[in-house]
């Protein structure tokens, strides 16, 4: 095989090398992130929106027992309500929360706080205070609900990305081919090519 030769089949290779390496990249970084979007969707919204019905659950108890006026709600059964909330607002805190998502999340830990002091004013009156209990209430009900709505929006916005890198690595994956279509006809015509010596 002469130097030429020799030359002509090297830089085909490469060219082959060169193009499987750039699109292995492109994809691998597609790959990526469609990987980190549906660990996502899972970790810090399906886990969260979990955690805000286990919470909504524990307010419709209170809700309930103001309503009934359940005194041995308040002696028996609150301050485990209360620990369970506590904790699930932990586990909350641990997702990776957007700037609107920290500010609502924000209020609800404030009202909640706040809530603590209002039951025990309502115990003090005698189960008799339930306007305030209500009131305090609702705004949890409606920080509770704005969560929600988030955590729908946020998932939304990442099952697009996913889509996203999903086309893109279908759209890559059509260029390839014709990429090692056109490159297949080039080495062909590089190995082919053989120049005419001089007489």
């Amino acid at each position: 095989m002469t130097f030429f030769n020799k030359i002509k089949w090297i830089l085909g290779i490469l060219m082959v090398f060169v193009l499987i390496v750039t699109t292995n990249l492109i994809d691998r970084n597609n790959f990526i992130r469609v990987k980190d979007s549906v660990v996502s969707i899972y970790e810090d919204r399906l886990v969260a929106k979990n955690l805000i019905l286990d919470i909504s659950n524990s307010i419709h108890k209170k809700e309930m027992a103001v309503a009934l006026t359940d005194s041995a709600f308040f002696e028996n059964s609150n301050n485990g309500e209360n620990k369970n909330i506590q904790n699930l607002i932990s586990k909350f805190e641990t997702t990776k929360l957007t700037k609107e998502e920290s500010e609502t999340f924000s209020d609800l830990k404030e009202n909640l706080n706040q809530l603590n002091k209002t039951e025990s004013e309502f115990v003090k009156s005698s189960y008799t205070n339930k306007e305030d209990m209500f009131k305090q209430i609702s705004k949890i009900k409606k920080n509770l609900e704005d969560l929600s709505k988030i955590q729908l929006l946020e998932g939304s916005k990442q099952m697009s990305i996913s889509k996203k890198a999903i086309d893109s690595v279908e759209l890559f994956t059509q260029i390839e081919i014709y990429l090692l279509i056109f490159l297949a006809i080039v080495i062909q015509i590089i190995v082919m090519y053989n120049p005419k010596k001089e007489s």
